[in-house]
């Protein structure tokens, strides 16, 4: 049994980070444990212009402690109105690595969004030309459809005509849930990736209602039923280079997820590799976090993969019942619960 584990420094390639005072609390977190971390644009307002993530890098960078080294990869919110300039700009930049596209209403601050993502095709050939990956927040907005059934059938609704319509655009698949969609990114070229986060992982839809409704639990996508959890595993564990980490770590105050309309996202940047190392040692596949965690996305985006290493120890410890957040307090990942591993 290995109880020290060495690895490549890792990287989130998919993150939420929020803004203001807030940051202080909240990037120090990731900033110990990842060299670099994709930053989701859905602030209020969005980051839609390479300006603004300009900007907005320079205050995430400020609440980095000054013993870590930790860069923040930015991205463009996508809306119908953004311009092929725009694009050209975030890539001259060097420092806007993506665009995000939510659909409409998807998720958190996402009304911002693209209704109809056909609309924005002669935008993402401008992406393909600019070699500037599309991520997608991979669920249908309609109300007629499953909640537990949105990606599946975003899947066939989006995903798969854009594919086939723009076959030059690198595309991640962020936060995926189901076994539609790692059969997707299997059947797939190498243009398409996809990101999987530590909840998905770890935990299937019954602990939304362990002990009651858990809002800690509620994130979207949501948990999916056991079957989807293991194909998540079985992916992850593979040693396939289009799946990647990404902990898709949300931060809400706690009053804003213990209320009649609790927010969704789950927070997991406080101990977002150790929650991966859980779930790989699990499948008995440890030998495989490596790869995961720290060379299929950089190799994916075409960065060089990091230099640096973090060492895990298995060694159990308590998460913390609520962390700070600003003036509020927010309930992390595995509140009050024993981790069996631990970052040195």
């Amino acid at each position: 049994m290995t109880d020290t584990l060495t690895i490549t420094r890792p990287d989130d390639w998919h993150l939420h980070l929020r803004d203001g005072d807030v940051l202080k609390d909240i990037v120090p977190h990731t900033a110990r444990r990842f060299a670099r971390a994709i930053v989701m644009p859905n602030l209020k307002p969005p980051v839609t212009t390479t300006a603004m993530a300009m900007e907005y890098r320079q205050r995430i960078l400020d609440a980095v402690p000054e013993n870590q080294a930790f860069q923040p990869l930015m991205t463009l919110y996508l809306t119908e109105s953004t311009s092929a300039d725009e694009i050209r700009a975030a890539k001259a930049s060097g420092a806007v690595k993506a665009v995000k596209y939510y659909p409409a209403g998807a998720t958190t601050n996402s009304e911002s969004g693209v209704s109809d993502l056909s609309r924005v095709y002669p935008l993402l050939e401008v992406m393909a030309e600019q070699q500037l990956p599309l991520l997608v927040h991979g669920e249908v907005v309609d109300s007629r459809v499953d909640v537990f059934d949105r990606e599946a059938v975003f899947i066939e609704r989006e995903l798969l005509p854009l594919l086939r319509a723009i076959p030059g655009l690198k595309v991640v698949f962020e936060h995926i849930t189901t076994r539609d969609a790692v059969q997707l990114v299997m059947e797939t070229p190498d243009n398409l990736g996809a990101t999987i986060t530590p909840q998905h992982l770890l935990m299937n839809r019954n602990a939304i209602f362990k002990g009651g409704i858990n809002p800690h639990h509620y994130c979207l996508p949501v948990l999916k039923r056991e079957e989807h959890r293991q194909a998540l595993v079985q992916a992850a564990t593979s040693g396939d280079p289009r799946f990647f980490l990404g902990t898709d770590s949300a931060p809400h105050a706690r009053h804003a997820k213990e209320s009649d309309c609790g927010c969704a996202g789950m927070y997991s940047a406080h101990a977002a590799i150790e929650f991966y190392a859980q779930a790989f040692d699990e499948a008995g596949s440890l030998d495989k976090l490596e790869a995961f965690a720290a060379f299929h996305g950089a190799d994916f985006y075409a960065l060089p993969r990091n230099s640096a290493q973090i060492t895990l120890v298995r060694e159990s410890w308590k998460v913390q019942e609520t962390l700070r957040f600003g003036d509020d307090e927010l309930v992390p990942m595995g509140a009050g619960e024993m981790l069996p591993w631990k970052l040195v």
